[in-house]
């Protein structure tokens, strides 16, 4: 195993059940080049340093010409770049936007009031596994809590919440690889009705006083300017993609942790308020983004003894960081007691994840009263089979045995 091909190693799916002891070799060059030319940075300060700079660019277009761009920032043509892939100005102006309906400090209440809603709902999905012996707790209950969240975040009306639900699960399946070329056509033709879709909804939106982030946002003319419509298409795009992901991994690694450590698990069934920093350290130990492969250098940087030219790709390697011993003690270690947890599970700087409140809170309501209902559960597989996507790390199904529901 060398340095220079450690990419190579990270993304290699054989690896996907453990690329910790891969992140561990890392570190001991906190830079590293790799034979395709792009830079790996692993560790803690290196990465939150670069991450904070801007002289480091998330606009995979400004990478050297002829340079790969990764698959994972698939895009659809017709739509300009969501904010996500924008430096500033546009980056500032399209998330400022996006966050007056979203949250504090324009509207402090929106999430708070969507809790009842989505406590509702995971009742509902727990409910519906009574009777059974066997559950998949990815299908049956990580993945569709964070549609149905984004939904009623959008103003999706509840008749066309189905179609919606579809339109995620083909997308989806265009992020991860293992669909292959076929499933990245229908992923393109999924994002293409979403697109229209959501174009008409937001046009119906623009005078009507209902709920959801769409009304407000096509209606906005405060400081900034308000975006176009096909900036709301595509900001709503990545809503649905970014915010559905993450937290599917989110939740599905927090369960696979928790039975993996049943002593924590014995706990947190008593001690309920154990959820909050539970889940920071799940965040931490287990991050649903493991790197960050889209950025580019605009300038050479000088950082940990090494030059990153001009127009390289650079990749900050999150999971990596979160492990660094240099920042953490015994990092190996799951420890929901752990104190001055600043992990970069959700990033940080400019780029710190929009959603980071919404997937907090799905995950404060899911968790414990998963746990709460299933009796005696038990890991039918470990590991179990991962999502081919190296970035966006989590079970594709997490089987469980279980001996019902308490009422």
């Amino acid at each position: 195993m060398t340095l220079d091909t450690m990419l190579a190693q990270i993304t290699d799916y054989a690896n996907r059940a453990d690329p910790y002891p891969l992140y561990a070799a890392l570190r001991e060059s906190p830079v590293t080049r790799q034979d395709d030319g792009s830079y790996l940075v692993s560790t803690y300060y290196e990465v939150r340093s670069l991450a904070n700079d801007p002289r480091l660019s998330n606009d995979p277009r400004k990478r050297t010409p002829g340079a790969d761009v990764p698959a994972v920032t698939m895009e659809d043509p017709n739509l300009p770049p969501s904010f996500l892939l924008l430096d500033p100005p546009e980056h500032d102006r399209l998330r400022n936007a996006a966050m007056r309906p979203f949250g504090p400090p324009h509207s402090p209440r929106f999430l708070h009031d969507m809790r009842g809603d989505l406590a509702g709902v995971v009742a509902d999905l727990v409910d519906a596994l009574e009777g059974k012996d066997e559950i998949d707790v990815v299908d049956d209950f990580a993945y569709p809590l964070p549609v149905t969240a984004i939904c009623k975040v959008l103003g999706v009306p509840r008749e066309d919440e189905a179609r919606f639900h579809g339109w995620a699960d083909t997308v989806a399946l265009g992020i991860d690889p293992s669909g292959g070329e076929s499933g990245l056509e229908k992923a393109r033709k999924a994002r293409g009705e979403l697109g229209a879709y959501l174009s008409d909804l937001i046009e119906t939106k623009r005078d009507d006083q209902g709920s959801g982030i769409l009304g407000p946002l096509a209606r906005e003319t405060g400081p900034g300017g308000s975006m176009s419509t096909v900036e709301l298409v595509a900001t709503s795009i990545l809503l649905l993609i970014a915010g559905h992901e993450t937290t599917v991994n989110l939740i599905s690694n927090a369960t696979l942790t928790l039975l993996r450590h049943p002593d924590v698990l014995e706990r947190f069934r008593t001690e309920p308020d154990l959820v909050v920093p539970l889940i920071e350290e799940v965040l931490r130990y287990e991050p649903p983004v493991q790197f960050i492969p889209w950025a580019t250098a605009l300038a050479d940087i000088d950082i940990a003894g090494t030059t990153i030219p001009k127009g390289s790709a650079v990749q900050l390697m999150l999971a990596s960081a979160n492990r660094d011993p240099k920042r953490f003690e015994d990092p190996d270690r799951f420890d929901p007691d752990r104190e001055d947890n600043e992990h970069l599970g959700f990033y940080t700087g400019i780029h710190y994840c929009f959603g980071a409140p919404l997937a907090r809170m799905e995950a404060q309501l899911a968790l414990p009263e998963l746990f709460r209902r299933i009796k005696n559960p038990r890991l039918l597989a470990d590991p179990p089979p991962y999502r081919v996507n190296p970035v966006l790390r989590g079970p594709r199904h997490l089987r469980l045995a279980i001996d019902g529901l308490t009422t």
